[in-house]
């Protein structure tokens, strides 16, 4: 398996924009831009550290479950503060085990304290079957001579 720092190199320009919200926003406004940037999950950024992560899941289950209203709740009151965090030199495979093993489906890639992309679960499942396929074609090939 590839570091991460392939992974984030390969996707296309407009893809290594780092989507984010402020503690400050609401769910509401960070609920439009999961949709407008077909996303799952947005970093919180506070005076440019990353501070936290919300997610689909933390609207469905600390908002919508509980009664909540989206438009007057504050991201900084449902968003994930410990969040798990990869550098650029981990392994996809040790990725794919975190998210995993702590049912996670977004993991923030970090040089040093910047933050630089964001993975999801879908990117390191992309980057496998890639793998795979590749694999079978060399087989293939390597069969019928």
């Amino acid at each position: 398996m590839k570091p991460v720092s392939e992974l984030l190199a390969k996707r296309k320009s407009n893809s290594s924009i780092l989507y984010h919200v402020k503690p400050e926003d609401t769910v509401f406004d960070a609920l439009k831009m999961l949709a407008d940037y077909e996303v799952g999950a947005l970093m919180v950024m506070e005076r440019g550290q990353l501070a936290g992560i919300i997610s689909e899941r933390d609207y469905t289950r600390k908002i919508a479950l509980q009664g909540k209203s989206s438009k007057d709740t504050k991201v900084a009151e449902i968003m994930t503060r410990n969040v798990l965090v990869v550098s650029p030199e981990t392994r996809t495979r040790e990725c794919m085990a975190l998210m995993s093993e702590k049912k996670i489906r977004h993991l923030p890639v970090m040089d040093g304290g910047t933050v630089v992309g964001m993975l999801s679960i879908r990117d390191i499942l992309d980057d496998m079957i890639a793998d795979h396929e590749f694999t079978i074609k060399q087989l293939e090939s390597y069969i019928n001579g």
